[in-house]
């Protein structure tokens, strides 16, 4: 059965477009992102902006043209922190539907984690009971999930994303060391407030999915152009991580968005993006995280169908 999801969250719009058969993912026909930007000034107005908005629609009148050149798939539309935070959020589902004939699902905290976690561990043994955490940054949260095998234990929703936190903390350019460690203690006391104590010695391992942690090890073995084969897999250390932040960090926005490994479109939210993940690790006492390609569109694949 051909199967394409929609991916439209606060930072990026992507496209995820595959044949299952028998709960097992096939070749990908078609894999795409684009930076939108849609979450941007939703946390100061409590709003999608209408420039935001239209971003959104011109990708996908491109990505409804490829799905109709591939022919006869499903088309689900999953919706997260920005369409979810948003005073005008459901009105925007309905457009979605009533345009382009998506299946809109903006999912709960609850769902969200659900999909996250079945995506980054669909094609690992069931039967593998090391207690893993997943990590999805994203542009208005971050999912922090747990658990075993293909079962959730634990998951919060916090309201700490590269774009939001970038909004709130980084204005100069580049950014002071003040800013960045501004940042960081307020993604360490959201954090801290989210997950207790009781979880956070539980895991013995972490899987980073979504744009943050693929970046990072497309910068970390200067892919170009990108490359999913060998960011999939691909170990990130804490050390590695942190040469990277402190390389990121010292550029201006010109200066990142030349850097071999990173999409340009990337740059003004990776040095918040390297900076949660830190501290992500911090407080689970992890000194390194596993790279997926495998994340939320592969889970809203196998899941909302």
């Amino acid at each position: 059965m051909r199967r394409a999801v929609v991916d439209i969250g606060t930072n990026s719009t992507r496209l995820f477009l595959t044949d299952v058969d028998d709960g097992v993912v096939g070749d990908v026909l078609e894999r795409r992102t684009t930076i939108t930007r849609l979450g941007a000034g939703v946390d100061a107005g409590g709003r999608l902006a209408d420039d935001a908005m239209e971003r959104v629609y011109a990708v996908l009148d491109d990505y409804r043209a490829v799905i109709d050149r591939h022919g006869g798939a499903g088309v689900v539309a999953v919706m997260t922190s920005a369409v979810r935070d948003a005073a005008n959020g459901a009105e925007f589902a309905r457009t979605v539907a009533d345009r382009w004939a998506f299946e809109p699902h903006i999912l709960t905290g609850d769902e969200e984690a659900r999909l996250t976690f079945l995506g980054a561990t669909s094609e690992r043994d069931s039967a593998d009971r090391t207690p893993t955490l997943v990590v999805d940054i994203g542009g208005g949260s971050t999912e922090l999930v747990i658990g075993t095998g293909h079962d959730v234990t634990f998951h919060v929703s916090n309201q700490a994303g590269v774009v939001r936190q970038t909004e709130r903390h980084l204005h100069s350019d580049p950014p002071t060391s003040d800013e960045c460690e501004a940042l960081a203690r307020d993604v360490g006391a959201v954090f801290a407030a989210g997950v207790p104590e009781e979880f956070r010695g539980s895991v013995a391992r972490a899987i980073g999915v979504a744009g943050t942690a693929t970046s990072l090890a497309s910068i970390a073995q200067e892919l170009e152009p990108y490359d999913p084969d060998k960011v999939e897999g691909y170990v990130v250390s804490e050390a590695e991580c942190r040469r990277i932040l402190d390389r990121l960090a010292g550029l201006t926005l010109a200066e990142r968005r030349a850097v071999r490994g990173l999409h340009p479109d990337r740059a003004p939210t990776i040095v918040a993006g390297v900076i949660i993940l830190l501290e992500t690790l911090a407080l689970f006492g992890l000194h390194d995280f596993e790279v997926s390609e495998h994340d939320i569109l592969r889970g809203a694949t196998l899941g909302l169908f």
